[in-house]
């Protein structure tokens, strides 16, 4: 190791080491050149002498507005559900944190915004959900995580959040009343969208953004490369899927499967709310038919594992909020026992029956 003055060269480079206004140390690690880091040593004591040296840099030169900008220009290109998701939630964050800089965003800060945000009325007049407020403060996270690495700040003052509490143990899924009922209201260009929801457990955005290039109809096997946490995922058709994909018109192999007459994906949300609404079904949403694929997979005996592979979580944990059981299920399923044990109880005991007061007394006066 060589040192002089303020100079310190170690495994090739050569560090600057002076003191900032208050007395903390600062190092910086400049390169393999000792006359740069002797320049720049001679620089930042000028700048601290006169009283323009920023420790922080880039993020008090950047509010959150404007990177804002740059998040959904270098990141929310990349995500093709970008525009339907961060899109909404940096409406939310921005008024509130627009003209700070990110450097002053702190955690109290993202603790007031969180609770703001539970009092905060809808357009439809309703109190947003744990899971919606979850999903902005996520979306703030992502933000400071990239400005973390793009070198506009430092620290991440979400990660300090306690985030709100859940209820994911929805039950709503179709009978086959409903799922026929459903069926029966859709429109012709809706149903093979419905059938791959409930015959694959795809998701919205997998379906809506899935290209022809990406259905082996030979092999059976749809490729995801659209996927909620960015990881590639293969999922298996059956011959229901396979027929029905196949009479599809595919001319451009790069074309989306389910595409309006412009080339653009097509949005199933319309088409959705209009056979809901003839069919007469409440409380349903299309994510649903994830959740209806994943009970009937439970209910026909499939192994958890299995189905958490089909649906692409990472974690069983994760899977069992989807293993919804009807009480019918479950019900058939202790009926089991009674045809499995039935020989151990089949003569059940006779019961004797106590005699009342009155037959008693009678029986002892015949006496």
């Amino acid at each position: 190791m060589r040192k002089s003055k303020g100079v310190t060269e170690k495994g090739g480079n050569w560090f600057i080491d002076y003191r900032l206004p208050g007395g903390r140390r600062k190092r910086e690690k400049i390169g393999p050149s000792k006359k740069l880091a002797e320049t720049i040593l001679r620089k930042r004591k000028i700048e601290i002498a006169e009283g323009k040296y920023l420790d922080i840099k880039k993020e008090q030169r950047i509010c959150f507005r404007e990177f804002a900008d740059i998040y959904a220009r270098d990141y929310g290109k990349n995500k093709k559900s970008w525009a339907t998701t961060d899109i909404h939630y940096l409406k939310r964050l921005t008024p509130f944190f627009g003209d700070k800089c990110l450097h002053e965003i702190t955690p109290q800060m993202v603790q007031r915004y969180q609770s703001e945000r539970r009092g905060q009325k809808t357009y439809k007049g309703r109190l947003p959900s744990p899971a919606y407020i979850n999903r902005e403060l996520a979306c703030l996270k992502c933000m400071f995580r990239l400005a973390i690495e793009w070198d506009y700040a430092k620290e991440n003052p979400v990660k300090k959040i306690k985030m709100e509490k859940e209820n994911n143990e929805r039950l709503r899924f179709l009978t086959k009343d409903e799922l026929k009922s459903l069926w029966d209201c859709s429109d012709e260009g809706f149903k093979p969208a419905l059938m791959l929801a409930v015959n694959t457990g795809m998701r919205l955005n997998e379906m809506q953004y899935l290209k022809w290039q990406d259905v082996d109809l030979l092999r059976g096997i749809i490729t995801l490369r659209v996927t909620k946490n960015g990881k590639t995922r293969r999922v298996p058709m059956n011959r229901t899927v396979q027929e029905t994909l196949s009479v599809l018109p595919h001319d451009n192999s790069e074309g989306y499967v389910f595409c309006k007459k412009d080339g653009n994906p097509y949005n199933f949300r319309s088409p959705f709310l209009r056979a809901r609404k003839k069919a007469c079904i409440k409380d349903f949403k299309f994510h649903d038919l994830r959740h209806t694929a994943a009970s009937y997979f439970v209910m026909k005996g499939i192994d958890l594992n299995t189905v958490r592979e089909i649906l692409g979580h990472k974690t069983l944990e994760m899977t069992l909020r989807y293993a919804h059981l009807s009480p019918e299920h479950k019900a058939r399923a202790v009926c089991v026992l009674d045809e499995e044990m039935d020989t151990f109880w089949t003569h059940r005991p006779n019961i004797v029956e106590v005699p009342s007061k009155a037959e008693s007394r009678n029986s002892l006066e015949s006496r």
